[in-house]
C-alpha cells in the first residue's frame, strides 16, 4: 500500500466510523451542539438527517463516546424491527433480564421499571437509532409510545434518530403525525463546500501520520469537490483511489487527473464530466509546452 511512500501510519480514509477521524466542521459541529444541548434540556425526540454519506453515523458514535454521566444510552443501528423486536433490543441494549417468552406488553412494563429506577438513581437514558428511514410504520409507533413514560417533571426516554432524506417523508404520513408533532430539535447536515473538502482531507491525511500540507493543489480540491459534491463517503473513496494512482506512478502529491481516474472507477461518480475549465486549463498548460519547447529546441545544445 501507500502508507511509506506518504508518511503515513494508517489508512486515513477507510469506510468504518472511526471518531478519531472525526473532522470539526461547521455542519458536523453544530449538529453534536444540537444534539447536546437538547439532551442536556431533557428533549424527548430529537433528529438528525442528511444525505447518503454524509457522515450521520459517525456523528453517532462521536455522540456516544461524548455523553457525559449521569447519561446512559441505548444504541440500536439497525432498526428494521417489529414493535415487539424494538423492545426486547432496547431492554437488551439496556441490560435487563427478561423472558424471550414474555409478551410485548410484558417486556414494556420491565422497560418502564427500569426506567423510573434509572431516574431515582439521577440517571438520563438516552436510546439512540441509526438508520431510521428504515423503521416500519408500526414500529415508529411503538416508538412514540414509549416517550409517553414519564414523571411529572422529566421525561423517562429521550430518543434520536438519525436517518436519511427519506425519514422525513416517512414522518410527513398522518398515520404518524403525532410523533412528527413530538420532535421539538431537528439537524440537516450538509454537504462540504469547497474549502471544507480541503479541510477534511488534511485533517485526517494529519491524523493518519502525515505532515505535509502541500499533498493537495487547487486544482485537486476543485476535482474533488466536483466529483464528490462535497460528500464525505465519496470524499473518503475517491481520495484513497487517488492515493493509489499517485503511489503507483512514483508521485508524491496528488494531481486533478488522479482525482479523475479514481472518479471515472467509481459508480456514484463516473458519470460526471470535468467542466470546461479544467479542460482549457489543461489544454492552456499543453499549448504553454509545446510553445516552450518550440521556442528552445534551436537554442538546445547538441
Amino acid at each position: 500500500m501507500y502508507l511509506q511512500h506518504f508518511g503515513l501510519s494508517q489508512l486515513p480514509f477507510n469506510l468504518t466510523p472511526d471518531t478519531q477521524f472525526f473532522c470539526d466542521l461547521p455542519t458536523h459541529r453544530e449538529a453534536l451542539n444540537v444534539l447536546l444541548i437538547a439532551l442536556q434540556s431533557g428533549e424527548g425526540f430529537i433528529k438528525i438527517t442528511g444525505p447518503v454519506g454524509t457522515g450521520k453515523t459517525m456523528l453517532c458514535r462521536k455522540l456516544l463516546n461524548e455523553l457525559p454521566a449521569p447519561f446512559v444510552t441505548a444504541y440500536i443501528p439497525n432498526p428494521h424491527l417489529t414493535a415487539a423486536a424494538l423492545h426486547q433490543a432496547i431492554a437488551d441494549e439496556l441490560g435487563i433480564r427478561y423472558s424471550r417468552n414474555a409478551g410485548q406488553s410484558r417486556t414494556l412494563a420491565q422497560i418502564n421499571d427500569y426506567l423510573l429506577n434509572a431516574a431515582t438513581l439521577g440517571h438520563k437514558i438516552v436510546l439512540i437509532i441509526d438508520e431510521a428511514q428504515a423503521m416500519p410504520l408500526e414500529t415508529l409507533e411503538a416508538l412514540r409510545l414509549l416517550t409517553n413514560l414519564e414523571t411529572e417533571k422529566q421525561k423517562l426516554l429521550q430518543i434520536v434518530l438519525f436517518g436519511q432524506a427519506e425519514l422525513d417523508e416517512v414522518l410527513q404520513k398522518k398515520s404518524i403525525r403525532q410523533l412528527r408533532q413530538r420532535i421539538s430539535f431537528s439537524y440537516n447536515l450538509q454537504p462540504l463546500n469547497k474549502q471544507q473538502v480541503a479541510d477534511y482531507v488534511l485533517h485526517r491525511l494529519q491524523i493518519a501520520g502525515n505532515t505535509h500540507t502541500d499533498l493537495l493543489g487547487p486544482l485537486t480540491v476543485s476535482a474533488l469537490h466536483f466529483y464528490t459534491q462535497g460528500i464525505p463517503r465519496l470524499i473518503n473513496i475517491l481520495t484513497h483511489k487517488s492515493l493509489l494512482a499517485a503511489y503507483g506512478k512514483g508521485q508524491s502529491k496528488l494531481s486533478w487527473r488522479h482525482v479523475q481516474s479514481a472518479a471515472l472507477d467509481t459508480d456514484d461518480t463516473r458519470t460526471r464530466i470535468l467542466p470546461w475549465g479544467f479542460r482549457r486549463i489543461f489544454a492552456w498548460l499543453l499549448l504553454l509546452s509545446c510553445t516552450l519547447f518550440i521556442y528552445f529546441w534551436p537554442r538546445l545544445p547538441l
